[in-house]
């Protein structure tokens, strides 16, 4: 069997769980086998997830899962496991996934690939899985050789899809210790577009800006087009703007379909959170910035000027 591990938010399941519901069950019919989605706490319509493809969703209550701790979550998805005989574990290849992969491949003695973003070849009993490396200058494969493989799947690499019927609800008791985290404040990300790692169009800015002030038709053109806002490291280092909004090798990885940088210059750590964007448009006034080099449309013109006409153009295209 391969297990998914799907989050939801308010309610609703987050766009990386129905993306590793689709990877899982295409992952399930190549190994000719069964595939299970686990639920932790509340969740709107849990049988839905079988239009992803998911057979069986398997709902977990205990009150030691009210708020996500990597090391109490990672106990109840190793029970579940273990249970379920699962072959494989998927993961989406965000924070919550990032942190879980470590503690499960320990208590299942799995072997562990991160960021996967192609789906599994299986053939005469070899599992292999294709991933980025070197801030995606290469591709390597990696072989699990381990009876438990564990993946997390980067963000963006399969679309959700559908086409099934609604999956049968089980719930199961675990046995968890207490959380030792305390929770004491949430702050959540507001706005209606999607979280940066989920977003397929993004528009991000840099100190080409020259200032906080001017950030408005960043915005306006990532309104017009339906993006989410990012940002250099330097930018939200002096507090222009947010940090959950920094994009690059030490802020927030992104695979989106569309990634427009303007004013920023494209230093290599920049570009080792990007560069796996589908098509990238950089706007910049200096001929020498190493983004042109990264980027598959180049404007070399005063952001000032262009931006604003782009959104315009948008704006008119869809009237």
């Amino acid at each position: 069997m391969v297990l998914i591990y799907t989050e939801a938010q308010n309610g609703q399941f987050k766009k990386a769980s129905l993306e590793a519901i689709t990877y899982g069950h295409k992952t399930a019919q190549a190994m000719g086998t069964q595939c299970a989605a686990v639920v932790i706490g509340n969740a709107d319509n849990p049988a839905s997830l079988g239009q992803y493809g998911a057979s069986e969703v398997i709902t977990i209550n205990n009150p030691n899962l009210g708020h996500f701790d990597s090391q109490t979550f990672a106990s109840a998805i190793a029970q579940v496991a273990q249970s379920k005989n699962a072959q494989v574990v998927i993961l989406p290849h965000n924070s919550s996934g990032k942190s879980l992969a470590g503690r499960l491949g320990i208590k299942l003695n799995a072997g562990v690939v991160s960021a996967a973003n192609t789906l599994p070849t299986v053939e005469g009993g070899s599992f292999k899985v294709k991933k980025n490396v070197f801030a995606g200058k290469a591709i390597a494969e990696y072989e699990i050789k381990s009876a438990v493989k564990i993946l997390t799947l980067s963000g963006n690499s399969v679309q959700p899809e559908t086409g099934g019927s609604e999956a049968t609800i089980s719930s199961m008791d675990v046995d968890v210790p207490a959380s030792k985290v305390t929770i004491k404040e949430t702050k959540l990300q507001q706005g209606d577009t999607a979280p940066l790692p989920e977003a397929e169009l993004v528009v991000s800015a840099g100190r080409g800006m020259k200032g906080p002030e001017n950030w408005g038709i960043i915005e306006d053109l990532a309104k017009a087009i339906g993006a989410t806002t990012a940002c250099s490291r330097p930018v939200s280092d002096i507090g222009w703007r947010p940090h959950h909004e920094h994009v690059g090798q030490t802020g927030v990885a992104i695979k989106p379909n569309l990634y427009i940088a303007a004013g920023i210059s494209g230093a290599i750590q920049h570009l080792a959170g990007v560069n796996s964007s589908k098509c990238i448009v950089v706007i910049n006034k200096d001929p020498e910035a190493p983004f042109f080099k990264a980027a598959d449309y180049g404007v070399c013109a005063d952001l000032f000027e262009v931006v604003p006409k782009l959104t315009e153009a948008i704006k008119k295209a869809k009237a």
